[in-house]
């Protein structure tokens, strides 16, 4: 669909979005109708380049042919079955799933934040009928973000952020502890402490990786207490960090691990993916979704993922993301570079990252900002060197303007 089969212009489209949509947040001016790799085109013609892939979503490219062409092919043969029969597309992606990571069962949702409830209620009753009915306590860590439902909202370890505002009273039975301080972690846990949940990467918190000391200390801790560790890799898995998985880098084994974005490749679909003990918790009438498992979104999804392993989109995503990480230290106002492949935090000191977002926007750079001090970016997987140093480019030219407006 395009503004003009409407008799429209990019800015109908605006204001009559503005008039009928919710006003949750700020909004690119961008009418997009066409993207393609890096890029995206916007109703008036105009091309950015793509370093935030619908938020870490189109990772083998915005309209990969083999995910496009998997698309087309399961429309026309069907679009939605429920739970009730079995499918093709359904069985080889949990196969595929469970054998490359490592997990025996899996449970497809609609999203990350379903996915990460799915792990939530899956450790609590694991918790509730193993050792008692108070054995529900689950640590997580501040400046975290596990989505926006009720479970994760109350997961997410950021009590003064918007997204829990207003939302109280909260789920009970959640205490934040400091990331990358095993020792806190150690406070936080209670007698009645069932899971350990974490992001490898913090995303949404300010992109900041976990030590290898961190993640290999909450493992044995929960190995040591009889605790699941549980890891929400809705951002960071599936290549993004340099590894399939990012725990990967670490040698380090959940005992259940959430995914979606870059599973799907711009369809929506996530999932829980857990080893055999604790999964059998989730028993028939405990769980389910209508939406769950649909095939044309499992056939993006497997056509996403063998094009992300079969091209190895992993090194990629460490080499490339290594060289953009070394040269962004060349650009004003830098604080701190951080990241793990290509997932990529620039912490600016007193340069307003928002404004930069913007500022870059209008130079046909598509990033994101997670506080009014860091740039987030997220590229597709297939981004070069030379993409890089177009962006960093665009992004020199952004701080230099807004700075000079301050």
């Amino acid at each position: 669909m395009k503004a003009k089969d409407f008799g429209l212009t990019k800015q109908d489209i605006i204001e009559m979005s503005d008039q009928y949509m919710l006003n949750i947040g700020y909004r690119f001016p961008i009418v997009v109708e066409e993207s393609k790799d890096l890029t995206v085109t916007d109703a008036d013609g105009d091309t950015y380049l793509d370093f935030y892939a619908g938020i870490a979503v189109n990772s083998a490219g915005n309209c990969n042919e083999k995910v496009v062409e998997a698309v087309r092919e399961q429309v026309g043969q069907t679009m939605h079955t429920s739970l009730y029969p079995y499918s093709v597309p359904q069985a080889m992606l949990a196969k595929l799933i469970c054998e490359t990571i490592g997990m025996d069962r899996i449970f497809f949702q609609n999203s990350g934040t379903e996915a990460n409830e799915a792990m939530i209620k899956m450790a609590r009753k694991y918790g509730v009928e193993k050792y008692g009915p108070e054995h529900y306590h689950i640590v997580t860590a501040k400046k975290s973000f596990h989505g926006r439902t009720f479970g994760a909202m109350t997961a997410t370890g950021q009590p003064d952020n918007g997204c829990q505002i207003g939302f109280g009273p909260l789920v009970p039975g959640f205490t934040y502890a400091e990331y990358n301080n095993l020792e806190s972690f150690k406070e936080a846990c209670t007698e009645n402490t069932i899971a350990i949940m974490v992001e490898p990467v913090q995303g949404e918190g300010g992109v900041y990786p976990a030590t290898q000391e961190f993640l290999q200390g909450l493992r044995e801790l929960c190995d040591e207490r009889g605790m699941l560790l549980l890891f929400d890799e809705v951002q960071t898995g599936w290549c993004r960090c340099g590894e399939t998985m990012a725990f990967m880098h670490y040698g380090v084994t959940p005992d259940a691990v959430t995914m979606a974005k870059a599973m799907g490749g711009g369809m929506p679909i996530g999932a829980m993916a857990a080893k055999e003990e604790y999964a059998k918790a989730l028993n028939p009438g405990s769980h389910g979704s209508t939406y769950s498992g649909n095939p044309v979104c499992c056939a993006a999804s497997y056509a996403q993922i063998n094009e992300l392993l079969e091209k190895n989109m992993a090194a990629n995503a460490k080499e490339v993301g290594a060289y953009f990480m070394e040269q962004l230290k060349s650009l004003p106002d830098v604080k701190e570079i951080r990241g793990l492949g290509l997932l990529v935090g620039l912490e600016l000191n007193n340069t307003d990252a928002v404004a930069v977002k913007i500022k870059a926007m209008e130079k046909k750079l598509l990033v994101t900002a997670t506080s009014n001090r860091i740039i987030r970016m997220l590229p597709p997987l297939i981004a070069t060197k030379e993409d890089c140093d177009k962006a960093i480019q665009i992004l020199k030219e952004a701080i230099e303007e807004v700075g000079t407006q301050a």
